[in-house]
Formats: C-alpha cells, structure tokens, sequence
C-alpha cells in the first residue's frame, strides 16, 4: 500500500544536480548550482587574510628591488618568508575540504593524496564532479549517473570544444573521484575497456631484416597498460619470431602502415631515420563540421608547440612556452555533404598526439577528428585517422621503400 501525500509533500524520486568548476565571473556561488566544497572566497575568511599578507610580501619585494643598492639578503628572506606561507596556505587550504563517499568515510583532499606520496595540485576539489558528489552525500542523494560538458570558448593552451563531454582530469580528480565513488555501482569504464577490431592486420612485406603491416584501428600497436595482446606480440607469434622490435608507433586508434625490425641493427637504422626525419608518412583524415568556422585553405601548414598535459595524461595541449615545434602540412581533399572535410596529412615532425592536436585546436583546424575522444566526441565511432603512407630506406640494401594503403573508413575515396 502507498502512503498518499499531497503534492507539497511529496518528494520527487529523481532530482538534478548542476555544477560548475572554478568560479564564474569570480563568483564561487550561482543561484540553481551547488556550493563550493570550501569557499575561498569568503571575504573574511583566513585565505582571503593571509592571501592578502602574502600579496604585500609581494610588493615588499617588488619595492625594495626597485630602490637598488645592497639589499640582496633582505629580499632574500621576504621570499623564504614567502615561500614558506604559501606552502603553509595552500597545506591549510586542501585540510579545509573535506569530502565524503557512499560508503559514509570522510577524508580532507590533503590526506587522500598524502596517502599517495602526492600533493595535491591547485583547484583541486574545485571541478564540477566533486561537487557533486559531495553535495549528494551531505544531502542524502543516491548518485545515479553524471556528466561533465565544456560550455563556453576553449582555453588557449587545452583543447576543449562547447558541448563536448569529458572525462575528469586525471591529475587533480583522480585520486579524489577514486576515493569519493567507493561503495557506489559503478559500469565499466568505457575508455579502459579492450577494443575489439572487427578486422586483422595485413602483411604488406617482409624480409630478413623487416615487416611492413597494415595495422587496423582498434589494435594497440605494443604492449600497453592493457592486457590485450598487442601487434608487435602477434607479429612475434605468428611469424615465430622473437627478435621482432617496434621501430615507431601508431595510437591504438589509429590504423595504418606501420614497419617493424627483425634484428637490432635493422631497429637501430630505421628509428635513426624517424629521428633525423629520413622517412615520408602520410595520413588521411576525417574532420568534424564546424559550421561556425570559415574552410581552412586548400593547402597549408601548422606549427603548434605540443606538450603533455601534465595532469590529464594522456592528453596533450599546446604550450609555446615548454612544448616542442611540431610541424603539419595539409590538403583539403573534400568537403562532404554533412560539413565534415576529408583532409591529408603530412606531418614533418613526430610529436605525440600531433595530428589529433593540429586538427583540433583553435589555431590549427578547429576541427577535431572525427571519432576522437580525447580532443572531439566519440560519437564518430572509430578515430578516423589511417597512417595511409609511409616512406622510408631499407636498412640493409639501401634502396627507397613507399608503402601505401586505403583508409577504411574512405572506401578507397582518395589514392595519390
């Protein structure tokens, strides 16, 4: 029998939380958001206190440099001073969140990561996710599912594009989600299962001293974090023959040509090759619609400076202060009925992530690839990106090799 109840008292079963991470227009509260696990900004607070000690430190220092004269080790001492209180705060500050979990435990940010040998890096705590979860906790909610989004321009160094979801950080959430989800039902991430390919690879050439294979999305180049046995292991098996080494690599994702050495001079001449650039690759590509933005030219070049994005590996990000050149030319092929282009690569560097990068930041295409997770959306299926062509010298008798072959996801569209 079910207890009626009027409308007023009636509770809902199903209720929506919204979160954002930060502050927004240097607000940490919004009217229809939840709190802040801690506030910051609270003006009276002790943050906002010894912030602002430590903002005079600052100009202490900044005067004293501009009077001159022989005051080095007073300077010096403000900034040990200095040093020592923004450890001291921002030691302060990560024991002040404290955060729940599903299984009733409670524990500030600061002690989940020392239990890890880490620190916890700034804003940690302050993203949409923990929010969250930390709100439902306190207010007796059953998490069911949630979702982060990017709303809004992308920032200048990462690749973000409105509408987009995507996952939490590994760098800041991680250790934090992984202790506030204990005792919730979780489904199997997505993004750590084994990808099955619908296809195997291809033997495109093979001699004493290398293979050449047509790699199909889907199968991890070498071994991994995965257990899924890779390329290089079947190639092992299969050819009986242990003494096969990787001389380069393809993304799981990404399928294509790729050559493998079957002893150590063969591995030590043709990495030298990729090294000093001696080898011509191609790939062809399928880029997302963007009907905001003008079509790039026919043919062009990237240059983007590529690093790892230290707190969401394996992400990477464009840094111009501490990432390496990375180099692209491109030709616009096609501009299909949906809006996506059919774009081909020539990368003239080798950096990580580089195409998947070039194609998708602001400064490059604008454009992620389609199928890519990490810079775009999933919903593409597999990354369409194949490794159409490679070119290199074979190490033994010196002649010039080019292997080539179609992408799968063109059905033989483009050949050069």
């Amino acid at each position: 029998m079910v207890e009626e109840k009027s409308i007023a008292e009636a509770k809902p079963e199903i209720s929506f939380l919204y979160a954002f991470s930060g502050c927004v227009g240097g607000k940490s509260r919004i009217d229809g958001f939840v709190p802040p696990i801690f506030d910051l900004l609270e003006p009276q607070g002790y943050f906002k206190q010894e912030e602002a000690e430590i903002s005079a430190l600052n100009a202490e220092i900044k005067r004293l440099e501009e009077k001159g004269g022989d005051i080095h080790e007073e300077i010096a001492a403000i900034k040990a001073e200095r040093k020592k209180r923004s450890i001291c705060l921002q030691e302060w500050i990560f024991k002040q969140y404290v955060v729940h979990n599903a299984q009733g435990e409670s524990s500030s940010i600061w002690d989940i990561f020392q239990e890890r040998g880490l620190i916890p890096p700034g804003g940690t705590g302050d993203c949409a996710a923990p929010k969250l979860l930390e709100y439902a906790y306190t207010h007796e909610m059953k998490p069911l599912a949630m979702g982060e989004f990017w709303y809004g321009a992308s920032p200048f160094k990462e690749i973000r594009h409105q509408g987009s979801f995507y996952p939490s950080c590994m760098g800041k959430c991680g250790p934090l989600l992984s202790f506030m989800i204990r005792g919730l039902e979780l489904e199997a991430n997505p993004l750590n299962e084994d990808k099955d390919t619908e296809t195997d690879y291809t033997l495109l050439y093979k001699d004493s001293s290398i293979i050449v294979v047509n790699k199909p999305s889907g199968m991890l180049a070498v071994l991994g974090k995965s257990l899924k046995v890779s390329l290089l292991e079947r190639l092992r098996i299969d050819l009986d023959d242990k003494g096969i080494e990787s001389c380069h690599r393809l993304d799981m994702d990404t399928s294509g040509v790729m050559v493998f050495a079957r002893n150590p001079a063969a591995k030590a001449e043709i990495s030298r090759q990729f090294e000093q650039r001696e080898t011509s690759k191609t790939y062809l590509a399928r880029l997302s619609a963007a009907p905001e933005l003008a079509l790039p030219p026919k043919k062009g070049r990237i240059i983007l400076p590529i690093a790892a994005d230290y707190y969401d590996r394996p992400r990477q990000m464009v840094d111009f202060e501490h990432g390496k050149q990375a180099v692209s030319d491109y030709e616009v092929l096609s501009v299909n009925d949906d809006g996506s282009i059919d774009v081909r690569f020539t990368p003239l560097t080798g950096r990580t992530h580089q195409l998947r990068v070039h194609s998708a930041h602001p400064q490059g295409l604008g454009r992620p690839i389609v199928g890519d997770r990490l810079y775009g959306s999933s919903s593409g299926g597999r990354l369409h990106l194949h490794a159409e062509s490679l070119t290199f010298t074979h190490p033994v008798n010196g002649k010039r090799l080019t292997f080539r072959t179609e992408a799968d996801f063109l059905f033989g569209k483009y050949e050069k």
